[in-house]
């Protein structure tokens, strides 16, 4: 078996195991994605993982994510941005896997994002846009706001509130339950969920932090439209 019909049996296998239809071309999109990412980071270091442990590390970990994205949403066609998006985790697997979603990936560092425009452009992925920018001056509005080891969850709210929709909602993918972190949420913030994740192939905690605007912060801003 060569190391592309390996990993798409793999993939075929973490699909399955987090309850995730994948068609053929989304499968072998996925695989060209990490792909990239491989040949790019020999010039640009996008990512200190190696190449050997990205199958599962970054692609896994971000597919993991999508079932859960998707019963948030309800499958609707959501506007999405990634913070701190770097190679476009999960930004760039969460558009392949989710046609419907407009995703944007954020990122301070201009070769970065640079990435996620060509991986867009070569893989044919017309939802996804890399953006050269801080969170602090996008507008949005995002549907979803979504994090991947990016900061702490006090800060990742403060700095993306301004592009978060008003009846929107945050996403944080964080590895053990951080306490810590979500007592130190503003009181303008509730966490209303924290999701644990069973990422295939990879023997550690993974979980998603979901918040939104407590009610009382909504109720200030005046009423919202249905």
């Amino acid at each position: 078996m060569s190391m592309d019909d390996e990993s798409s049996t793999r993939l075929a296998a973490a699909a399955a195991a987090v309850d995730l239809k994948l068609s053929a071309e989304q499968g072998q999109k996925l695989l060209a994605y990490l792909q990239l990412i491989a040949k790019w980071n020999k010039v640009y270091n996008l990512t200190a993982v190696r190449p050997e442990d990205m199958l599962v590390q970054h692609l896994f970990d971000s597919l993991a994510v999508v079932p859960a994205l998707l019963g948030q949403t309800g499958g609707r066609p959501v506007r999405l941005l990634d913070v701190g998006s770097g190679a476009g985790l999960p930004g760039g697997v969460i558009a392949v896997c989710c046609p419907e979603m407009q995703v944007d990936c954020v990122d301070t560092v201009g070769k970065k994002a640079a990435f996620v425009q060509q991986a867009a452009a070569q893989l044919g992925l017309a939802n996804l846009r890399g953006v050269h920018d801080r969170v602090e001056n996008l507008k949005g509005p995002y549907d979803v706001i979504c994090s991947r080891a990016f900061a702490s969850l006090a800060d990742f709210v403060s700095w993306s509130a301004g592009a978060l929709a008003e009846q929107g909602v945050w996403l944080a993918m964080k590895g053990k339950t951080p306490d810590a972190e979500i007592a130190e949420v503003p009181a303008q913030v509730e966490v209303f969920h924290v999701e644990q994740l069973q990422v295939p192939e990879l023997h550690a905690d993974r979980c998603i932090v979901w918040m939104r605007r407590a009610a009382r912060a909504q109720s200030a801003t005046g009423p919202t439209g249905t």
